[in-house]
């Protein structure tokens, strides 16, 4: 069925050629969503008009809304408000709308499209801590991206580059060698990235003790920071690793695989994957060669201590450090590499990066150095910055160890929806496994929804207890309505709605509004696609579930309506809500509940 647009355009075009004597170019025509507070459906711009009607805007609206009524029978009222022509459409346009809808599988969503092929990174943790509350943002909004771009269309390869190496991870491998007794994830009960982290937090902690004591002797600060004793060990532990010493490899791969582990057990509770994942450790030495051969190249040049650096001041940004003097890589040195392997295995249309907002400049250095390497594909890479993660406490500091570990507040969500529920009594009905099942699915859509509907850009204050409320635009609200339609289908079998006679009802205002929010569902899709913003899905579905909401209140209750066609078209309605409000939480990743 044609888009009330694509139907709309050309009557407009032939009422300009039978009042104004003129070919109306269809670029001029400007359609939106009527305002809430007037009486209509689709609402004309006529300002753009004005310079060939030559009339005012109140009277070049008249004349396009009683022309539009009499060439056809879709417009079946107007009102004109200043420089605006709201339009009326006809019943039978939305019946037969809501009835199409129905036989379609995947409303809103489009096929694949074989030019789109794009890549995703997001997670992209470092193996000296567990995932904490701020890769949970990280987690959620690459995930959901991902679904919006492939609901658009696109094929999309998810993937994460571990940042399995450097001083960070040499810190928790000297940690645990000095402190650690030998101690593992069986011998202590503990998840292998926790006890891994701890041993981050403990390097800290040991580390300020030196320096505190350095100072005492007579250093200054800066001294003390760059000649404490661990600092220095941490240091030519790493160098040993870039040589390929055997002993601190295998202890390298050692805790490695704790951590991972580890990461597995988080990634299944958060309901995430990955088709790809990449490895520091094997993309450094990749992105090492590429620094040492283009060496001689414009813009890259030999300091006296032997360190690699690029001048990028003809781009009005900062000379850029490539290796240190003693030939070891930085973090952008392995983003050269990761970039170089994954276009030379993926060929992608495009590669988004889902980093916090601490590394913008960053990926706008990356992007131009690859550029300068001669790589035309990197103006294809698009950081997809997002505001970080507090709690009422204030920030969090992983080697002070004041994070929150994602498994833990996953699983305090879980609690929290459990007694919520059994206060509101949603759940009496059910049996022990279901209940179980339910209050992961709640606590974990609570903790998703949470997150998911503030504009990706925007710093989060989280509250674990609002997130979870039965009420206004949370998770729970939206998987409760669910709940509630499927209750309301599974109450009464629809008629085929090939037998319904339309000309039997009319259409109430809750009808109709209803049925606009469905069809406005499509563009936020794309809307959602274009913008790469979760935020566009979440709030729109909670738009929704207020509009069905506010259908199922006010209108007479459907399972004792005595007009079969309404019942049956009304029941249509239910259906097509249900579907919509599902697909759209599985766009966040979020699962919807059969019965609450």
């Amino acid at each position: 069925m044609k888009q009330l647009e694509e139907l709309i355009v050309p009557l407009i075009t032939e009422v300009f050629k039978k009042e104004f004597d003129n070919e109306l170019n269809s670029d001029l025509i400007q359609l939106q969503k009527t305002r809430k507070d007037f009486e209509g459906d689709i609402t004309l711009v006529v300002f753009p008009l004005l310079r060939l009607t030559k009339k005012s805007p109140e009277e070049t609206a008249k004349i396009i809304g009683e022309c539009l009524k009499g060439i056809s029978e879709l417009v079946v009222g107007y009102n004109v408000v200043k420089g605006f022509l709201n339009l009326i459409i006809q019943d039978s346009y939305w019946k037969n709308f809501l009835l199409e809808i129905q036989k379609v599988s995947n409303y809103g969503f489009k096929s694949k499209n074989s030019t789109g092929k794009v890549m995703v990174e997001f997670s992209s943790p470092n193996t000296n801590k567990p995932l904490h509350l701020g890769h949970l943002r990280n987690n959620f909004l690459g995930d959901s991206i991902a679904r919006i771009f492939e609901a658009n269309g696109k094929e999309v390869i998810r993937t994460q580059i571990i940042n399995d190496r450097g001083i960070h991870i040499c810190k928790s491998m000297l940690a645990w060698l000095s402190f650690g007794d030998g101690e593992t994830p069986e011998s202590t009960g503990l998840k292998g990235d926790k006890l891994v982290g701890n041993y981050y937090v403990k390097f800290d902690q040991e580390y300020k003790k030196e320096i505190q004591m350095l100072m005492e002797q007579g250093k200054t600060e800066e001294e003390a920071v760059k000649n404490a004793p661990l600092i220095l060990e941490a240091q030519e532990m790493l160098r040993k690793w870039e040589a390929g010493d055997e002993e601190i490899r295998n202890l390298w791969k050692q805790m490695n695989n704790w951590v991972y582990d580890g990461f597995d057990q988080t990634y299944n509770l958060m309901e995430v994957s990955f088709d790809k994942l990449y490895y520091e450790s094997d993309t450094y030495s990749i992105g090492k060669d590429k620094v040492l051969l283009h060496e001689k190249s414009d813009s890259f040049y030999r300091k006296e201590d032997n360190s690699i650096w690029i001048d990028l001041s003809k781009e009005k940004l900062d000379a850029k450090l490539l290796l240190r003097s003693d030939g070891t890589s930085v973090y952008m040195t392995q983003d050269i590499g990761t970039a170089i392997i994954r276009e030379e295995e993926f060929h992608c249309n495009h590669y988004y990066y889902v980093v916090g907002n601490e590394q913008d400049y960053h990926f706008k250095v990356l992007a131009v150095i690859l550029q300068k390497m001669d790589f035309s594909w990197a103006k294809n890479l698009e950081h997809l910055s997002y505001g970080m993660v507090d709690l009422p406490s204030g920030k969090m500091k992983s080697r002070e160890g004041t994070v929150v570990d994602a498994d833990d507040l996953i699983l305090e969500m879980r609690e929290t929806a459990a007694e919520i529920s059994e206060s509101h009594g949603k759940l009496d009905q059910l049996g022990e496994d279901e209940t179980q099942s339910l209050n992961s699915m709640i606590g974990l859509g609570a903790l998703k929804y949470y997150i998911l509907k503030v504009d990706p850009k925007k710093r989060i204050l989280f509250d674990p207890k609002e997130s979870v409320d039965f009420n206004g635009n949370t998770g729970p609200f939206i998987q409760y309505t669910h709940a509630r339609i499927k209750s309301i289908l599974r109450r009464v079998e629809p008629n085929n709605s090939d037998e319904l006679s339309l000309n039997e009802f009319d259409l109430s205002a809750e009808d109709r509004e209803l049925i606009k929010w469905i069809k406005d569902y499509p563009a936020i899709i794309e809307e959602a696609g274009e913008n790469k913003s979760p935020a566009l899905i979440a709030n729109y579905t909670y738009d929704f579930v207020k509009s069905f909401n506010h259908f199922y209140q006010n209108v007479p209750p459907i399972i004792k309506e005595t007009n079969e066609s309404l019942k049956s078209f009304r029941l249509a309605m239910c259906e097509v809500s249900a579907d919509i409000i599902a697909r759209s939480m599985q766009l966040l990743g979020i699962g919807v509940p059969e019965r609450m």
